[in-house]
């Protein structure tokens, strides 16, 4: 049998959840081919159907749930870890409409969340998330959708905060933040979604376990980041949805598609979010 193809990026919290199914310390798992990218090139992947399991944002997932049911573990859920909207002069959120917005990518959760929030916004401009701060910093867009370890580093690029997205959304709608999950092909059939779906879990309890043994290959593929950030970023995006969402993060997750379904942002689906 062929070795899973698994996309995901190469995030601290990524590697940190994913490193036990990759490095075959995980019994009875499947043997897996990773594919390290950035989350925008992931959903853009699984669009084209070129990944049997990956990390993908809950934007993604819901245009692609024909293809892809999601796994119980290793997403990225929680409360105070959402998208942050920066400028490089503040302003007030309701000042959104007719800035030129810089997003990390039209399929992101990031760029839901803002068009859920804002509406009336059309002009967007799509760029590597890395490349977000720069682009505000030098005024070539009005403002922009900052994700993953941005948060904590906005300010030193002396940028201000116009709107927590994250906390717009956990006010509205009193749920944790639904930012990305784990994707298997429907087609691998039942029995070897769950034997995967298992194996995910064995991985994030491996990493809690051995955070040690795990740190080498984060900071690996952290490239430049600060020791200090890269522990933050793990600490933010890996949390106990990140084990098995259980019912509330299955209700944030649901509550999130069918807002968007409501928008007319995504298409309505019948098929469940798990295989069953």
């Amino acid at each position: 049998m062929n070795p899973i193809a698994l996309g995901y990026s190469p995030c601290p919290n990524d590697t940190f959840i994913f490193y036990g199914l990759v490095h075959g310390k995980i019994e009875g798992a499947p043997e897996v081919k990773e594919v390290l990218e950035d989350i925008e090139t992931l959903n853009r992947l699984a669009v084209d159907g070129q990944l049997d399991m990956t990390k993908i944002s809950f934007h993604a997932f819901a245009h692609l749930r024909e293809r892809y049911c999601l796994l119980h573990s290793g997403g990225a859920l929680g409360r105070g870890c959402g998208p942050i909207v920066i400028a490089k002069e503040a302003f007030q959120p309701d000042a959104l409409s007719g800035k030129r917005v810089a997003i990390p990518g039209e399929l992101t959760t990031a760029a839901l969340l803002l068009r859920l929030h804002s509406p009336d916004l059309s002009n967007f401009v799509v760029m590597p998330f890395h490349e977000i701060m720069p682009a505000c910093e030098s005024g070539s867009v009005d403002a922009g959708v900052i994700i993953h370890e941005s948060r904590f580093t906005y300010p030193e690029y002396g940028l201000s905060k116009v709107i927590d997205l994250g906390e717009w959304w956990e006010e509205t709608t009193d749920r944790p933040i639904p930012l990305g999950g784990i994707l298997a092909r429907r087609d691998l059939g039942i029995e070897r979604i769950n034997r995967i779906d298992a194996s995910l879990k064995a991985s994030v309890d491996y990493a809690y376990a051995n955070p040690d043994v795990v740190k080498p290959y984060i900071r690996e593929h952290a490239q430049e980041m600060d020791e200090s950030v890269m522990q933050q970023h793990i600490d933010l995006y890996v949390n106990e949805y990140s084990v098995d969402y259980g019912s509330d993060g299955e209700a944030a997750i649901e509550d999130l598609i069918q807002r968007a379904v409501s928008h007319g942002i995504v298409p309505a689906s019948t098929l469940p979010l798990f295989a069953e």
